[in-house]
Order: structure tokens, then C-alpha cells, then sequence
């Protein structure tokens, strides 16, 4: 099958280059979103970044497009979770959907052994949705035991504190 324009983009163009080309053709954002939920690889990364990095905050073309994201991101490799996650970090989301992600990145944070930037990204929601909900903030102290924080560098554990302490 013949790669189609945004395809071709993806694989070829620099990021402000890609930036660009999507929206300079709307007409390639449905097809960007259905490529970044996709298994479709190299692609389905590279659009989830792409799209990260052209919406805006609680972006209305994004939004009816929130429940499949939810859907799908738990299979998918570490990278392009974080990708997805940094999508939904941009976005309001229902309390259904609050609840399920903050309970999928206590997961994926709790994961010692996933990628560092996963984690941190994961961690990100966390803060979100305590900022949002402090009510919670007593349910997610352990969070920050050592065990959690040992294999990150220096600068993401400071960063983590700094998250925590914008609470």
C-alpha cells in the first residue's frame, strides 16, 4: 500500500517542518490521530509526538477522539505511551477518564523498571489530577519513597519535588 502525504511527512520532515505541514493541511488530522493509535509503525509514534506538539490546551478537535486514546494506550511500547499521555496532559478530561488514567500512571510510576521519561511523564498526570483532586494527595505520599526515586536522575527527582511541592 502506498504511503499517504501525512505518512511520507512523518518519516521525511524535521519537526518544524512537520509542525508546519499539519497545519498548513488540517485535512490531516484525523489521519494523524487514527495513525497515533495505531500499531502502524514508524508512524504511529511519530504522529502521537506530531500531535503533542500542534495542540493546543484542551484542543476541541482532540476531543472526540480522548475515549480511543484511553482505550489503547495501556499496549502500547513506553515511548509512545508517553507520547499518548502527553496528548491527555494538554486536555480536560471527565472524572471516569481522570480516574482510569490516574490509576494507569500510579501503575506505570510504581514500574521501577520502565523507561525513566514514562515514569516521569506518568508522574506529571499524578500531579494533575492531585492538583485538581487534593483530596487525594494522602492516598499517594508512598509515591515518593526512595525505592521510587532511586533510578531517576538527579534533575527528574528535583523536578519530581518541584511537582509535589506545587501541590
Amino acid at each position: 500500500m502506498k504511503e499517504s502525504e501525512l505518512q511520507y511527512a512523518l518519516t521525511h520532515l524535521h519537526k518544524a517542518a512537520l509542525v508546519l505541514f499539519l497545519k498548513d493541511h488540517p485535512e490531516y488530522f484525523s489521519e494523524a490521530v487514527q495513525l497515533a493509535i495505531s500499531t502502524k509503525q514508524p508512524y504511529a509514534w511519530r504522529s502521537a509526538w506530531l500531535l503533542w506538539s500542534c495542540l493546543a490546551p484542551n484542543d476541541v478537535r482532540m476531543q472526540e477522539y480522548l475515549p480511543q486514546i484511553i482505550d489503547v494506550i495501556a499496549e502500547k511500547p513506553d515511548n509512545h505511551q508517553r507520547e499518548l499521555l502527553k496528548i491527555l496532559l494538554k486536555m480536560e478530561l471527565n472524572k471516569k477518564q481522570q480516574s482510569y488514567l490516574f490509576e494507569f500512571c500510579i501503575e506505570l510510576w510504581k514500574q521501577v523498571d520502565r523507561v525513566p521519561s514514562i515514569r516521569f511523564t506518568a508522574f506529571k498526570f499524578i500531579a494533575k489530577i492531585l492538583h485538581e483532586h487534593p483530596e487525594l494527595s494522602k492516598e499517594v505520599e508512598h509515591l515518593l519513597d526512595d525505592k521510587y526515586l532511586n533510578n531517576l536522575s538527579p534533575t527528574a527527582r528535583r523536578s519530581i519535588m518541584r511537582l509535589v511541592g506545587n501541590l
